[in-house]
C-alpha cells in the first residue's frame, strides 16, 4: 500500500512532463510579431512580474496580428509568453464592437471563453475543452492546439519576447 501511495505521486508529479511530449500539429492560426518586444519585468511598471508566479498582459506598439501577450514569471530567471489569440478558433467570437475575443488568466489558466477551452499556464497544454466544467485532464480533443508561445531571453533586468 505504501509502495502503490509512491508510485501514484511520482506519476502525479512527472504528468506534466510527459503530456508536453506529444507532438501537435502546426497552428496556422499562429500570429507573427513585426518585431521584438523588450520590458523591464523588475521595474514598477510591470510590478505584477516582480514576482514568481506574477503575470499581465502586454501589449506591442507596433501593429501585428497579435492580439496582445500573456508573460508569466516562472522562476526568478525564467519566463514564458503567450498570445491572447484563441489558438484554435481565433476569429470565433466577437463582441458589440466587432472585437475578437482574447484569452484571460483565471490563475493557473489561460482561458479561452469563447471556445470553452483551458490551458495550462506552466506550459501552455490543453487542459480541457468542455462547456461550464472546472479544468480536468485530458482534453475531450475538439481543442488540437495548444497556446501561440512565443520565444523569451531575460539577462537579468530585460526580458525580450520574439517568435
Amino acid at each position: 500500500m505504501k509502495h502503490a501511495k509512491l508510485h501514484l505521486l511520482i506519476l502525479i508529479a512527472l504528468l506534466p512532463f510527459i503530456q508536453g511530449c506529444k507532438d501537435y500539429p502546426e497552428n496556422p492560426n499562429r500570429p507573427v510579431l513585426p518585431a521584438p518586444i523588450t520590458i523591464y519585468p523588475n521595474s514598477m511598471q510591470y510590478y505584477d512580474l516582480n514576482f514568481v508566479s506574477g503575470w499581465l498582459y502586454i501589449t506591442s506598439d507596433v501593429e501585428s496580428t497579435s492580439r496582445g501577450i500573456i508573460v508569466y514569471r516562472q522562476s526568478d530567471t525564467e519566463f514564458l509568453a503567450y498570445d491572447r489569440i484563441p489558438p484554435n478558433e481565433p476569429d470565433a467570437c466577437t463582441d458589440s464592437h466587432g472585437n475578437t475575443t482574447r484569452l484571460v488568466v483565471d490563475f493557473p489558466f489561460v482561458v479561452d471563453r469563447c471556445n470553452n477551452a483551458y490551458y495550462n499556464i506552466l506550459n501552455g497544454q490543453i487542459i480541457i475543452a468542455e462547456p461550464d466544467r472546472i479544468p480536468s485532464f485530458p482534453t475531450d480533443g475538439t481543442t488540437i492546439y495548444p497556446l501561440v508561445q512565443y520565444h523569451t531571453q531575460y539577462d537579468g533586468s530585460r526580458l525580450t519576447i520574439s517568435n
